[in-house]
């Protein structure tokens, strides 16, 4: 007896067909291509977030830089022969604190893979009032000498009303 198929079948078997046929390209091309695609899109906002950031760091590199700079140029304009400790000592001078000074320690270190030294003075002054210790604190800091002030220890002098001793550090670079 001869196999016969009735038209109902051939649908049925040309249906299934497809459906087997659409089954295995979705699983063959269309996934593949909508993972990759996923793939492609997280690449590409990890590298726009990256980008970002690089244009962030640039940003801050020509600012420090820029500061860098402007810190050079006010070294080079410093008088010939220009060293901390007569620097701070002027300056004492000026605001009248000179005869105050207790002592004055300079020291000089050498920084590595530099053309520049580190000049530190430390200086003691007694018997100062905020007044005079913030005048002098202020001349250091505004000078164009590219000074600053490390640190301070301020205590109660036990000599007047009114007065401190005070322990401060200066630094600056120099060329070598």
């Amino acid at each position: 007896m001869p196999f016969t198929v009735t038209k109902r079948e051939k649908y049925a078997v040309w249906i299934a067909g497809g459906l087997i046929a659409a089954v295995i390209v979705s699983q063959v091309v269309i996934s593949p291509l909508v993972d990759k695609r996923r793939q492609l899109n997280r690449q590409l906002a990890a590298q726009a977030r990256a980008l970002k950031e690089m244009h962030v760091f640039k940003a801050e590199y020509e600012g420090i830089k820029k500061r860098a700079d402007a810190e050079r140029a006010k070294m080079s304009g410093r008088s010939q022969g220009f060293t901390l400790f007569s620097f701070l000592d002027t300056l004492a001078g000026q605001v009248g604190l000179k005869d105050r000074i207790a002592y004055m320690k300079p020291s000089k270190t050498t920084v590595e893979n530099s053309p520049y030294s580190m000049s530190v003075v430390e200086t003691k002054l007694q018997s100062i009032t905020m007044k005079q210790l913030t005048a002098y604190l202020y001349r250091i800091e505004t000078s164009e000498n590219v000074v600053r002030v490390k640190g301070l220890s301020i205590s109660k002098s036990g000599k007047q009303d009114g007065t401190v001793d005070a322990v401060l550090m200066a630094e600056t670079l120099d060329t070598r």
